[in-house]
């Protein structure tokens, strides 16, 4: 019988009816059914040997035992006993790109011609999906979203054995939406470069990327979270791209969004977390080591309802949906805002990296990797250095510099105090002093360059006997030796006292040569 069971009163209304001599067509119309309805009610009924009216011991469920207790035939159609499809076959088959319910019906009917009609199997399949868990029920096409999130429970893992100092582990759960294949693994903690690593891990484990990651609003993934437009963290962002993936935040409060994977954290904290509660670690890499095997157990779990494993629907399914990884493997990279300063250089960690001078106080955006430092300008790179971990150093390229600071350029601390030691040791003194005196050394090179030149014009002799004044005067500048030299006091014998007073040391009421640099 076609359309939804009719009630017991519909049922004997047919009976009654027709043993009035009302036609199939006028019984249809009166109580708005099916012409085939009333004709399988009639057909089923003679076969049962009931006439109207029916006697009183024929109550609504002894009618429907006589009536339903074997299918009626059909002088057309022959026997009317639908074959039933395979509908978990059917619910898995919907997960394959493109692929429809229409389509699905049609290549039933093509195996069965007897078979449902298009409305009943429709109606027959949502009975069997709603008889599915949330996240089952949930239609994924194959590659098309992976669901990210940690886990709500932590792990102890031992990092001192003698203190017994223990830190817990964070648990990352990912789930692929089509075949629910499941990747588990520890961090210590839920940061910017715990995330990333984690999915760059997941994605080898998969051996593909999806179109799409569905993560939740956390900061480290999120900078800005929205109901509408949510905003990818810069670093995360710049992980997504290498892979070739969109970034789709779940909405805020809409836990239903990211199902899947909140499906996945219950299956990790119930097979794997609550498996995990007796055992100790000691390391992450132990904690993770335990890990493997028994998400490999969860993705070859028999689900009941689908009658399939999570791995085995992945092989079948998701896996060729997937699309290749990039050659090169991901390099993790943080990304910073600074400014250039008035040296044309920005200032990465305590460590100075220079860009064209032209790009004086412009704010610019930096991504800052394990072995590399990248300078950009509104996108657009303008300078790169390998990265250096020296604080208070200079790294600059001779590219960068204006043309009357190149001449400078070949030039190092080391050159300079070993020109000085040429012309004498109250010179190489003098320099080392100017240069020690500065916070960043390489802002005494200048004025010590500029000292050793003073020996082209006004030669060796004079230079050093000019340091060795400025030296007993406490002198530490370019000017004051040039001075020294214009005005020929380096040929004149110094005062007892100069001689025998000593250079002025630090005192609290002398603000020194580094307060007006």
């Amino acid at each position: 019988m076609r359309g939804k069971p009719l009630k017991m009163h519909h049922i004997r209304e047919v009976l009654r009816l027709a043993a009035t001599g009302v036609s199939n067509r006028m019984i249809s119309g009166c109580l708005g059914i099916a012409r085939s309805t009333v004709a399988d009610v009639l057909e089923r009924a003679e076969e049962a040997g009931l006439s109207w009216p029916l006697g009183p011991e024929m109550g609504d469920a002894e009618l429907a035992q006589a009536l339903y207790r074997r299918p009626a035939r059909s002088p057309h159609l022959g026997a009317r006993r639908h074959v039933e499809p395979d509908w978990a076959g059917i619910h898995l088959e919907l997960k394959r790109p493109h692929v429809t319910l229409a389509l699905l019906y049609e290549e039933y009917r093509a195996q069965h011609p007897v078979g449902y009609g298009y409305s009943r199997f429709c109606e027959l399949y949502r009975g069997f999906e709603e008889k599915l868990s949330p996240t089952m029920r949930q239609t994924h096409v194959a590659g098309d979203k992976l669901f990210v999130d940690f886990a709500g429970g932590t792990v102890p893992v031992i990092i001192d054995k003698l203190k017994g100092t223990i830190r817990q582990a964070q648990i990352f759960v990912a789930c692929l939406g089509a075949s629910s294949y499941t990747y588990v693994e520890a961090t210590w903690g839920q940061t910017t470069a715990d995330w990333v690593g984690a999915q760059a891990s997941a994605l080898a484990f998969y051996g593909g990327s999806p179109r799409l990651i569905v993560p939740d609003n956390a900061k480290a993934a999120i900078a800005k979270a929205c109901l509408y437009e949510a905003s990818v963290q810069r670093t995360y962002g710049d992980f997504a791209a290498h892979y070739g993936i969109g970034v789709l935040a779940a909405r805020p409060r809409r836990p239903r969004d990211k199902a899947k994977v909140e499906s996945g954290v219950q299956l990790a904290q119930r097979w794997i977390l609550a498996k995990l509660r007796n055992q100790r670690f000691t390391s992450l890499a132990e904690l993770n080591a335990a890990i493997r095997p028994l998400v490999d157990a969860l993705n070859h779990r028999l689900m009941r309802k689908l009658k399939t494993s999570r791995a085995a629907l992945f092989e079948s399914v998701e896996r060729h949906t997937l699309r290749p990884l990039p050659v090169e493997p991901y390099v993790y990279a943080e990304w910073k805002i600074a400014r250039v300063g008035i040296d044309y250089h920005v200032d990465i960690g305590g460590h100075y990296y220079s860009v064209p001078y032209r790009y004086l106080r412009a704010q610019v955006d930096v991504r800052i990797a394990a072995r590399t430092v990248e300078i950009f300008l509104k996108g657009a790179r303008i300078a790169a250095h390998m990265r250096e971990g020296t604080c208070g150093r200079h790294t600059t390229q001779n590219e960068h510099m204006p043309e009357r600071h190149r001449a400078y350029a070949d030039w190092t601390i080391e050159k300079i105090t070993a020109a000085a030691d040429k012309i004498g040791p109250s010179t190489a003194m003098l320099v080392r002093a100017i240069i020690e005196a500065r916070h960043h050394p390489e802002q005494g090179m200048r004025p010590s360059l500029g000292i050793i030149r003073l020996a082209r014009q006004y030669g060796a002799e004079r230079l050093e006997a000019a340091s060795l004044r400025a030296l007993q005067c406490d002198l530490r500048s370019y000017g004051s030796i040039r001075s020294i030299l214009e005005n020929n006091l380096d040929q004149r014998p110094l005062r007892q006292a100069d001689a025998e007073t000593p250079p002025l040391g630090p005192h609290v009421n002398v603000r020194g040569s580094t307060y007006y640099h």
